[in-house]
């Protein structure tokens, strides 16, 4: 996986050092300079994950839009002109960096000046399928032209980490302050209470994967390694980083034979990807299948409303498939 990271600049006026992020925070943005004509900060983020952040930090005081819409698979996303129009006149750009290229493009072309990298307000790792990285080396084989990994084989996908999705939002929180500082008390605010809510939903997860008869599980694409590192499981991803390539003969025998060493139950697949090879390998293993969800969109076939409805709904997803006691 390539991880880019944001090169600091020259510390500016109103400008933010988050981490290695460079942020540059626009005095005008609480009277509307830029994406909101309503006195509101406007924010463009990147997909889902990040969206939910400012909806939730921000709250009234800001007008967030995404550029990936709802149903859209992330990783393979099209910049529109229109688009990088649109991003250009915002006060704010949220964006992980590296995961999509297109819009990693588009924020290089809009030359808006308020710039989140999420990739940077956290300490991103090296994953790969329980250990190591055979599913991202068979994505790779397999899916070339795909360019959804950060520079060292580093995993972007921090937001399925509670604890790591926490940091994040404290380091946007920071950012909205420093864009829009009449509000800095209310962003302050709203942050300790989504910092609040995913340290609960971490002792959640922490307590129900505690005792499990398995603790390997086998899913669509290589998303879930903070989340099986954080909670001492082993992750086996069917296809890598990219849900819609294709895994090896040799891949799939082998996770076969592990299905029956590590007394796996169940093969997952999720609802914005083809589940095409999950069935194929429950069917050739024998296995249940069940939905394991990267909440990289929210649907109407998503197993919740919002980030802690799913993520919810896949702790239960788990501990039925690993035999939680």
């Amino acid at each position: 996986m390539n991880v880019r990271r944001l090169i600091p600049t020259a510390a500016l006026a109103g400008a933010v050092a988050l981490g290695a992020t460079a942020l540059t925070a626009c005095s005008g943005a609480a009277a509307g300079a830029g994406g909101s004509k309503d006195g509101k900060v406007g924010v463009t983020a990147s997909f889902y994950p990040m969206a939910f952040l400012a909806e939730q930090i921000g709250k009234d005081h800001v007008k967030v839009d995404s550029l990936t819409k709802p149903g859209v698979e992330p990783h393979d996303l099209e910049i529109t002109p229109k688009q990088t129009a649109q991003l250009g006149e915002s006060d704010v750009a949220l964006y992980i960096k590296g995961l999509q290229p297109a819009v990693d493009k588009a924020v290089a072309q809009s030359g808006v000046k308020n710039v989140v990298d999420a990739a940077t307000l956290t300490e991103l790792e090296v994953h790969g399928s329980a250990g190591h990285d055979h599913g991202a080396e068979e994505a790779h084989a397999e899916g070339e032209g795909h360019d959804h990994d950060h520079e060292g084989g580093k995993d972007p996908h921090v937001w399925l980490d509670p604890v790591k999705y926490a940091e994040i939002a404290k380091g946007v929180g920071a950012a909205l302050e420093k864009a829009d500082p009449d509000h800095a008390a209310d962003y302050k605010k709203n942050t300790d209470e989504l910092v609040g809510k995913l340290t609960a939903l971490d002792t959640e997860f922490k307590d129900g994967l505690q005792n499990t008869a398995s603790k390997t599980f086998i899913t669509t694409h290589s998303a879930f390694g903070y989340l099986a590192e954080r909670y001492g499981l082993d992750q086996e991803a069917i296809a890598g980083v990219d849900p819609e390539s294709e895994p090896s003969p040799a891949r799939m025998k082998e996770l076969q034979g592990l299905a029956k060493q590590e007394n796996v139950s169940t093969v997952f697949f999720e609802t914005l990807a083809s589940d095409k090879t999950a069935r194929t390998l429950a069917a050739d293993t024998g296995l249940k299948t069940d939905v394991l969800d990267p909440l990289e969109g929210i649907t109407d076939k998503s197993q919740g409303a919002d980030y802690f409805e799913v993520m919810r709904s896949n702790l239960k997803n788990l501990q039925k498939a690993l035999g939680a006691k």
